[in-house]
């Protein structure tokens, strides 16, 4: 597994990707991060910066706790499927963020998410 550390405005996440993928997921948010200034909506989702990745983690506190990516990608869609947007051509984000969580669920029904 490879760890993503990302900032919000209010806290750090933990995101856990198998080894493989975290380059995808990395990618995946800086062209969120790009195309986000485009969309003519109010209430944008708030993304997160990356701010490292590695290849051990481990946490010492206990109010912090890894999120799976499946998990964190599963959210993200969420959070732009809910926008109510007219001019930007939202389904291509989308599609890269369902893309990269297909993926994953289908190394989870391998049997290969580590």
């Amino acid at each position: 597994m490879r760890y993503c550390i990302l900032s919000t405005k209010k806290n750090l996440q933990f995101v856990a990707m198998p080894d493989g993928y975290m380059y995808q997921l990395v990618a995946l948010l800086r062209r969120l991060h790009k195309e986000i200034g485009k969309l003519t909506v109010q209430n944008r989702p708030e993304l997160p910066e990356v701010l490292a990745e590695c290849s051990e983690l481990e946490l010492h506190a206990e109010n912090v706790h890894i999120i799976q990516g499946i998990d964190y990608l599963a959210d993200l869609e969420k959070s732009f499927v809910s926008l109510q947007e007219e001019n930007y051509p939202l389904i291509a984000l989308l599609t890269e963020i369902r893309a990269l969580h297909a993926q994953l669920e289908y190394l989870m029904e391998e049997g290969e998410y580590e």
